[in-house]
């Protein structure tokens, strides 16, 4: 006889809600350095089991261990400290900005700084990214400058896109930054595109693409997979896991595929999973990846095993949708904290230095707030000349704009 019972769906619940207890016993950690290092040309058919697996190279002692290890000097990781902590204080400070009313919106990127910053140093001149809203990292990294990004927060007259963005979606061609969209997971296959183009063209610069946990629900991530494993685009995907969209628990986007990064495995790209709050295991692989692309060996999937320890945007109360206490209770710990200890274990930092160091950020990020908002904030000083938004849509401006700026005054 037929069944008769009604169907029902099934709806994926967190494992804890606000006033429980956090568990992340479901992230299943490996011992660091465990994970091996294959050749960049492998099969991806050989390494399907990178896609389950969470590359490491930090140790619970700050030791750097495993064949990822070794791609980073001293020198360059304290270089590398340095930009996080340099990321965390322009949020923390941009943060009390816009609850003074400076601006009207801003996402930090707290807990998760290594995973741009480290990034960046993998690329070469003249790549694109291709980032969403959680990204500043690699500005900053490649030595933006901080008070344009801050005059664009504000939208005033120094703002480099003069107010044609929200705040914190910054543009930089010259440091390989691409313009940020709003509708997220369109970035996924705006960067296969202009990979695809760099290969048409005979070109070496690859592409890096950028999306979160919950927007690999979208349809364009799944377009971007087609398209970069069928024509073997010079592009790294990547997706950085940070266990939370707006309100919604990563476990929604994910469905049964087991691991974000197990999705480019039906598409035969070569997939990775890696500790997102290890610095140096984000270099290491993010290098491997770049080199894969470099030498025409196609796209590879990343998945950044993270978690956003901050709320996803000043609009944003996650204490409506998860434990307080879960912040701390994140296995993968602080990447600021890790890669400080590393360097102490090294002998080549200290706390002393590392305060000192602290404070001195501090007062840059504090100097470059100053001169921004001398060039006025959302409420005070000059704006972008209400002109500014009929430029620059044409190359030739057509007479119906050119009526309606006349019609404006300009």
């Amino acid at each position: 006889m037929a069944d008769d019972r009604p169907l029902s769906l099934h709806v994926p619940e967190p494992e804890v809600r606000p006033g429980g207890t956090p568990d992340f016993s479901g992230v299943k950690i490996p011992k660091a350095g465990s994970v091996r290092r294959p050749p960049v040309d492998v099969d991806p058919a050989e390494i399907r089991d990178l896609a389950y697996s969470i590359i490491r190279v930090l140790n619970r002692n700050g030791e750097a261990t495993g064949e990822w290890a070794g791609t980073l000097d001293d020198e360059a990781v304290l270089a590398g400290l340095k930009t996080m902590m340099r990321v965390r204080a322009f949020d923390r400070r941009m943060l009390m900005a816009q609850r003074q009313g400076k601006t009207s919106f801003y996402m930090q990127c707290l807990g998760e700084e290594a995973i741009a910053c480290a990034f960046r140093k993998a690329l070469g001149p003249g790549d694109m990214n291709f980032p969403t809203y959680r990204q500043q990292g690699l500005l900053i990294a490649d030595d933006y400058p901080l008070v344009d990004m801050m005059c664009q927060i504000y939208s005033n007259r120094r703002d480099p896109l003069k107010g044609r963005q929200l705040p914190i979606m910054y543009s930089s061609k010259q440091h390989g930054f691409f313009s940020i969209s709003g509708n997220l997971a369109t970035q996924f296959v705006q960067a296969v595109g202009w990979a695809m183009a760099s290969a048409i063209k005979g070109d070496t610069k690859i592409a890096a693409a950028w999306i979160g946990d919950g927007s690999t629900a979208e349809s364009d991530f799944h377009s971007a997979l087609v398209f970069a494993s069928t024509y073997k685009a010079p592009v790294v995907l990547n997706i950085v896991n940070n266990q939370w969209a707006i309100s919604t628990y990563q476990g929604i986007a994910r469905g049964g595929s087991g691991t974000f990064a197990a999705r480019g495995l039906g598409f035969g790209i070569p997939s990775l999973r890696v500790d997102g709050n290890d610095y140096l295991a984000v270099h290491a692989a993010s290098k491997w990846a770049v080199e894969r692309a470099r030498k025409n060996l196609g796209p590879t999937l990343i998945e950044w095993v993270t978690y956003r320890a901050a709320a996803h945007s000043t609009s944003d109360d996650p204490s409506a949708y998860r434990p307080k206490e879960e912040t701390d209770a994140w296995p993968l710990g602080d990447p600021v904290k890790r890669l400080k200890n590393h360097l102490i274990v090294r002998e080549a930092w200290s706390e002393e230095r590392h305060v000192q160091a602290e404070a001195g950020i501090d007062a840059e990020i504090l100097a470059a707030q100053k001169e921004a908002e001398a060039h006025g904030t959302l409420h005070t000083g000059p704006k972008p000349s209400v002109r500014d938004m009929f430029e620059d849509v044409y190359e030739e401006m057509p007479p119906h704009l050119r009526r309606q700026r006349q019609q404006a005054g300009y």
